[in-house]
């Protein structure tokens, strides 16, 4: 029986017209590898609905790994994120245009959760096929920390493996935000390729260096 893998990506924002985070998670529906398949989601940039959104397709779906995946203009490379913490504090508002300022994304929750994900595997998978990656220590405090934050909190305690990816702009978006970084569509989509067999495939994440000293 083949296990499920939910992708995730978020719907444009901020006067973006498209959001690279969707398109290459779209372009993995229905794809089948060795005992698993791909079933993949588009989330609203919007605080709260996005996170409803998302429980509800977990609901449905009831997949084995999880990785939402979301829009970093200005990262060089596929950030695979550490930390969700419990903080919406919005430096834009979001497509409701609701703009949050230092709130809990879960009222009474834990102030931060880990990732589930083998993060460390994934970037060192990613580096051995030449796609540049990187463990993450932060996932903002906009809607894709909100987003992890409430997957995190949703699958506590479960043997659901879950996180967040980060990805650059696609060319076409840098071309209009000169000196920004871009990733190749194709190449995001063999990253996440990659990192969710990587979660299928990985028990206990590999031990090697992969913190921040800033």
């Amino acid at each position: 029986m083949n296990r499920t893998v939910l992708l995730t990506g978020f719907e444009p924002f901020n006067k973006e017209t498209v959001n690279p985070a969707w398109e290459a998670v779209r372009s993995l529906a229905g794809h089948e590898g060795e005992g698993y398949r791909v079933e993949v989601r588009q989330l609203p940039c919007v605080f709260g609905v996005a996170g409803e959104v998302l429980r509800a397709a977990i609901g449905e779906v009831k997949p084995a790994v999880v990785i939402a995946v979301g829009q970093a203009g200005g990262r060089v490379d596929l950030s695979v994120e550490r930390i969700a913490i419990n903080i919406d504090d919005a430096p834009i508002p979001d497509n409701a245009q609701c703009q949050l300022v230092d709130k809990p994304v879960v009222e009474g929750g834990p102030a931060a959760y880990f990732s589930t994900l083998p993060i460390k595997a994934i970037v060192a998978r990613l580096r051995e096929a030449g796609l540049p990656a990187s463990v993450s220590q932060s996932a903002g405090t906009f809607v894709c920390n909100h987003v992890f934050y409430s997957l995190m909190h949703q699958m506590a305690g479960g043997d659901v493996r879950a996180g967040f990816i980060h990805i650059p702009y696609l060319p076409q978006q840098a071309a209009a935000h000169p000196g920004a970084p871009s990733m190749a569509l194709a190449e995001v989509v063999r990253g996440l390729t990659i990192a969710l067999e990587a979660a299928l495939a990985t028990g206990d994440d590999i031990r090697v260096a992969g913190g921040a000293v800033d």
